[in-house]
């Protein structure tokens, strides 16, 4: 990987402001864009990455054959259109003939081909791999043309395919299992360099067919927590950050030089339970621990009010009202009941592992947590990590209990069925599935009308609550903050960060 030099300030002052007795300077033009977030990626395979802070590097690099636009409608990215068969059985890619990677190399069908069958491979441990077992061939007939071959209807599949984790890699690098140690994408911006844990220097990629960039490159610093990225945005250091933080993204409007982008976002804030562990194999330790909780308390504690009560399903073509959720109103007596009947009058002691800064409110939610549970005799021990120590516990199942927040898609099927059907990809994580979340889920895969579809999925939504292997609590904001003088950012549901392909620099 070739190492660079970060791009300096311009000389030259535009603006400079005070806050209290700080004299804040900001620069007058400047050609990249200097970036900030408090979580680093932790690591480039783009089909193997699930910490967020992977996926917002990734995304700026690679590209996927469709993606989710701010509406979370399906548009192009390196296919430039698509097409379902009558029977619903092939579906067909025409791809964008000028998109080319950072190298120079034409984007073709063959390397559509080998990273989709990458992410098939059960070897590759990809992170969506559930999402595409109903492909059973993909055919190439032109360096454009890409013919997927399904062995069943697939309704949600072009949502599946619209995520960095289906991004299309180089047929070339995945032969050569170079795929992780560097990142060869045909996205907006080239990683030139990566120091983990101190930054990321990105240069706009000249063959993007996209076009050319709004800034010339993009510097990410990693700062220590979210506090110093909004010191560092009020100093004019920083152009553009990452929050993750409620509490700091409720600051940023206070400053007169930035501005707080926030949208309702599909991620989920869930305490996991691990019920291949006891006592959390008893189904009515579970529910116990979902009577006790009060989910409305760990928003307005940990998140300071910022998200709302969610169920399982916080897409908003799916979404309906939590409160008719099993146990979704606190129920101490009932809690207490059933940890009776459950043989465990007296609780048990648990551990309940937890990231350090992803999500930031992570620690508070435990510790909300653990005094609700206290109240049914359940001993929480709070064992916090480094992210990448806790994402590979998490990927291993090796916790009694995990706070997690989770990302969403815009259709259930995509969203969970790698950790809810028997041959989902992720079951080490959730280490549950039952013959009623199966069926429900291949219905809801192979069903095309959109009522249909919705109930089907709300039946999901009701057994998944009731049967209780995790306890989701809210949905929040996805949050980026920046400087006036930034323009053309377009915040995503999803937490998408591509838009800085767009953004420019008064």
């Amino acid at each position: 990987m070739h190492w660079t030099t970060p791009r300096h300030l311009l000389a030259g002052l535009a603006l400079a402001t005070t806050l209290g007795s700080l004299a804040i300077a900001l620069p007058a033009q400047a050609a990249g864009l200097r970036m900030a977030w408090a979580q680093d990626a932790t690591g480039l395979d783009p089909h193997k990455q699930t910490a967020f802070s992977s996926l917002r590097l990734l995304e700026l690099v690679y590209e996927p054959l469709v993606r989710l636009n701010s509406d979370l409608q399906v548009v192009p990215a390196i296919a430039d259109s698509w097409e379902f068969s009558a029977d619903g059985l092939t579906l067909t890619f025409k791809l964008n003939p000028n998109a080319k990677f950072s190298d120079g190399a034409q984007v073709t069908s063959a390397d559509v081909k080998a990273s989709f069958e990458r992410l098939l491979d059960e070897a590759t441990a990809a992170a969506a791999r559930s999402n595409f077992l109903s492909i059973a061939s993909i055919d190439t007939p032109d360096a454009t043309t890409a013919v997927f071959t399904l062995s069943q209807p697939d309704a949600p599949i072009l949502v599946a395919m619209a995520t960095i984790n289906a991004a299309i890699a180089p047929a070339a690098e995945i032969a050569a299992g170079t795929i992780g140690t560097k990142a060869l994408g045909s996205g907006p911006f080239q990683l030139d360099s990566w120091t983990p844990n101190s930054q990321e220097v990105l240069s706009a990629n000249p063959n993007w067919a996209g076009g050319k960039t709004g800034v010339d490159g993009i510097t990410i610093s990693v700062l220590p927590d979210e506090t110093a990225i909004l010191a560092s945005l009020r100093a004019g250091q920083t152009d553009f950050a990452l929050i993750n933080d409620p509490l700091v993204a409720t600051l940023v409007p206070n400053e007169a030089n930035l501005q707080l982008n926030r949208v309702t976002g599909l991620a989920y804030n869930v305490l996991q339970l691990n019920p291949a562990r006891k006592p959390m194999d008893e189904l009515k330790v579970r529910q116990a621990i979902s009577c006790a909780v009060n989910r409305q308390e760990v928003l307005d504690t940990a998140l300071v009010g910022e998200g709302q009560v969610t169920g399982p399903l916080t897409m908003p073509a799916f979404r309906s009202d939590p409160a008719g959720l099993f146990c979704y109103q606190q129920d101490v007596a009932r809690a207490k009941a059933l940890m009776q009947e459950a043989g465990y009058a007296d609780g048990f002691t648990a551990t309940v592992i937890a990231a350090n800064g992803e999500p930031p409110v992570a620690s508070s939610e435990a510790q909300v947590l653990q005094s609700q549970l206290a109240a049914i005799g359940v001993k929480l021990e709070i064992k916090m990590m480094e992210l990448n120590v806790y994402v590979d516990a998490w990927l291993a199942g090796d916790f009694d209990m995990a706070v997690a927040q989770n990302g969403g898609r815009p259709d259930p099927y995509p969203m969970y069925n790698r950790y809810f059907t028997k041959t989902g990809n992720l079951l080490k994580v959730s280490n549950y599935v039952d013959d009623t979340l199966d069926g429900l889920m291949q219905q809801g895969r192979s069903e095309t009308d959109p009522d249909k579809r919705k109930a089907i999925f709300q039946q999901f939504e009701q057994h998944l609550t009731e049967m209780a292997p995790w306890v989701w609590l809210s949905t929040g904001y996805s949050y980026t903050a920046q400087l006036k003088t930034v323009q053309g950012f377009q915040p995503n549901p999803t937490g998408s960060l591509f838009a800085l392909s767009q953004v420019t620099i008064d």
